[in-house]
């Protein structure tokens, strides 16, 4: 398991855009495995609904990219390097995410040439698939 001081050590993401409690499980190149607590003190929830809190779904898709980032960037060719998000494509959102929710992000990745490749990802909550798709990302030096 990683905590947020080891994934910060290999993501170049920050609070408030880190999106990534812990990783849970972590074949480097292969998939990672990561959670999120949902917490109702985040600043998205300001806004996003006042009376009726709901989890973004771009802000899920997010999560799912840095979770595979973690299992790109985990590998040693990759160190020092960036992903960056380049395409989502066959997303779906089928249960809202609110706060109290540990949303579990799946990601495998499944194609790769060159900097660029592709992961399959799937979000849910407890038993229940919140979102999924397919993510597109580049590698490239910071």
């Amino acid at each position: 398991m990683l905590d947020k001081t080891q994934i910060e050590a290999i993501l170049p993401h920050r609070d408030p855009f880190l999106l990534i409690d812990r990783v849970i499980d972590l074949v480097p190149g292969e998939y990672a495995v990561a959670e999120k607590d949902i917490l109702a003190t985040e600043d998205v929830f300001r806004g996003h609904f006042p009376g009726h809190p709901v989890f973004p779904g771009v802000l899920q898709l997010e999560a799912l990219a840095q979770t595979g980032a973690v299992a790109v960037l985990s590998q040693r060719e990759a160190r020092g390097k960036i992903v960056l998000f380049a395409r989502a494509d066959e997303v779906r959102f089928r249960r809202a995410v609110v706060p109290g929710d540990t949303l579990r992000l799946e990601m495998r990745l499944t194609k790769s040439r060159g900097p660029v490749g592709r992961g399959e990802g799937q979000a849910f909550v407890g038993s229940d698939l919140a979102c999924s798709g397919t993510l597109t990302f580049a590698l490239t030096e910071p």
